[in-house]
């Protein structure tokens, strides 16, 4: 990176120290901590553009000089993602959170922090301190502002998450014991043996899958998202299941490589399950959010099939572009996931803000009475279809032209989900947003504010964006995806250890 500031420390510190500020202002300010919140979350959002902007995308990894930072294309585009977010929830959240508003705020802040401080990380333990305490303002927000069944949700939450951690950290500490370092760099280059690497892609594999998550891991999402406040369930959906997949791609991968190749055929068979059963289960949702959670599931799966699938092609082809067309559209996929995704989970809060029902049943010709809105929900559940024109059809089917240079079978059952996907959308679409209109509740709604406009209308033009000219996030990765492909395809463990 071109620039001579701690940019990244920035970036981690800002929302924190805003996160602070506003704690003290206390909850008789309301007005003024919404206020700062704002200030606090768009300037980190301007500076990251200044991260964009001073990134050089031909280097595949650029690293600071503060406690072992440092970006590189996968990280960047995950980073302008959480930023992205940051104002749109405190916006979303303005007038909806009424009790205890200082301390709302400041847990999104600095929870904003920390999640950048987890894509920012070289050092493993700095990694692993921001991995685990991100999870401590995410478990405040749904046990305080979450549903009726919020103390269980929490707990289920913190349990899968911090069990899938243990593991990790077993693993991180045995890797500092044999090479002397905690640089997740040093990592990178240090031989192991096959049988070491097997155990250490476990022990990944059970903290990263948990946070994607995985089938058969995935019980804890819809009971998070149904009990969580909307801005909750919007971090958690945008940001939060994607630092499963940025773990894949920074330790998994690139630690673990000969391990990967080896077990690739269990993440894709897992990846599938995720793609086809998990559509069918939302299929039968009767709850929008739990609908969307599901949904969530079935589409981070694409994410581990486009990393893993890049084995499958190798073993095919002696080109790597299909390898590198399948990581592309993993990391293309968990950015489009983070707008689309974020944006119906907001889509959901302003019809239950409204009428203070999350059930399908409840409604019933929202276009009739709110025509704005409609427009807007039916461009994300499009999106969310795959829908061509749109970022949710660009990620999806780059892994599925990777998938069938690998196998056929694989690319058919991930291409379920354009069925699957379409099928459970646009039911939901008809059910909710077209028709006459169900009942009086439904005829006396007020369409979208100026506000929620604002927040949903900005995600909007996100999603036409990748989905109309995906190539400048393409081209931020590409280098460090064709570092990433070089390294796995050379074998690194030692003869004497295998």
């Amino acid at each position: 990176m071109a620039s001579n500031w701690p940019i990244l420390s920035l970036l981690i510190w800002l929302p924190i120290f805003g996160g602070l500020i506003v704690l003290v202002a206390g909850d008789q300010r309301a007005p003024l901590v919404r206020l700062l919140a704002l200030v606090f979350a768009g300037t980190t959002f301007i500076l990251s553009i200044f991260l964009y902007t001073a990134f050089d995308t031909s280097t595949a990894a650029t690293f600071g000089v503060y406690y072992y930072l440092g970006v590189d294309g996968f990280s960047v585009p995950l980073i302008l993602l959480t930023t992205f977010f940051g104002p749109l929830v405190v916006i979303a959240g303005w007038t909806s959170i009424k009790d205890k508003v200082h301390q709302y705020m400041a847990s999104f802040l600095i929870m904003e922090g920390l999640m950048v401080g987890v894509f920012s990380a070289l050092d493993a333990m700095l990694f692993y301190v921001f991995f685990e305490a991100m999870l401590i303002p995410m478990f405040l927000v749904i046990g305080m502002w979450g549903g009726p069944k919020r103390v269980y949700a929490t707990i289920k939450f913190f349990i899968y998450t911090f069990l899938g951690s243990v593991f990790m950290l077993i693993g991180l500490i045995y890797l500092f014991i044999q090479s002397g370092s905690w640089s997740i760099l040093d990592w990178h280059q240090f031989p192991l043996s096959l049988a070491v690497q097997k155990w250490l892609f476990l022990g990944f594999l059970a903290a990263f899958s948990v946070k994607i998550p995985m089938w058969p891991v995935h019980t804890w999402l819809p009971d998070a998202h149904v009990e969580a406040p909307t801005g909750g369930s919007v971090i958690l959906a945008a940001i939060m299941l994607k630092i499963g997949g940025y773990g894949f791609i920074r330790f998994s991968l690139p630690i673990t490589p000969d391990a990967s190749a080896a077990l690739d055929w269990l993440i894709i068979t897992l990846s599938l399950i995720a793609v086809v059963y998990i559509g069918f289960v939302a299929l039968v949702q009767k709850d929008m959010k739990k609908l969307i959670a599901y949904s969530s599931i079935s589409h981070m799966g694409f994410v581990t099939l486009g990393m893993f699938i890049a084995f499958a092609v190798f073993q095919n082809t002696d080109s790597g572009r299909g390898a590198a067309l399948g990581v592309e559209g993993a990391m293309v996929q968990m950015i489009s996931h983070g707008f689309v995704s974020g944006a119906l989970f907001l889509c959901v809060g302003v019809l239950y803000d409204r009428l203070h029902s999350r059930m399908i049943a409840d409604y019933g010709g929202v276009a009739n009475t709110m025509p704005w809105f409609a427009a807007l929900a039916v461009l994300f559940f499009m999106a969310n279809s795959g829908l061509p024109g749109t970022s949710g059809f660009v990620g999806e089917f780059m892994v599925i032209l990777a998938a069938f240079q690998a196998n056929f079978w694989y690319a058919f059952f991930a291409a379920m989900t354009l069925i699957l996907g379409a099928a459970y959308s646009l039911w939901l679409v008809k059910r909710v947003i077209f028709g006459d209109v169900a009942n009086n509740e439904v005829a006396m709604l007020e369409d979208i504010n100026a506000r929620e406009a604002l927040v949903l209308g900005t995600i909007a033009v996100a999603v036409l964006f990748v989905g109309l000219w995906p190539q400048p996030l393409v081209d931020l990765m590409h280098a460090s995806v064709e570092q990433l492909l070089q390294h796995i395809q050379q074998p690194k463990f030692s003869v004497a250890g295998i």
